[in-house]
């Protein structure tokens, strides 16, 4: 299925969580907080977020500013491009 975002969001994947271990104890990913990167999956067809991002760019976003949801087992997010604080440049 493909996903068309509509104005100015972004589908986003979530880049994964690292575990985490202190000592023996191990820290699952569902008891720490979700990251705040992941890679651009489609971009919407409005005017600002076309000429700022692309498909494949790695985007920091705000924490609490996403809608998740899942698709054929896969987690993404739709994000408006107000939320997105940053593109990752190599």
């Amino acid at each position: 299925m493909k996903l068309e975002p509509l104005g100015d969001t972004v589908v986003v994947k979530a880049t994964t969580a690292e575990e985490k271990k202190y000592g023996s104890l191990i820290i699952p990913d569902t008891a720490t907080e979700k990251p705040v990167t992941g890679e651009i999956l489609a971009v919407g067809n409005g005017e600002e977020v076309q000429k700022s991002l692309k498909v494949g760019d790695m985007v920091i976003y705000k924490r609490y500013g996403t809608n998740d949801f899942t698709l054929d087992n896969e987690d993404f997010m739709v994000i408006e491009l107000k939320d997105i604080l940053a593109k990752v440049v190599a």
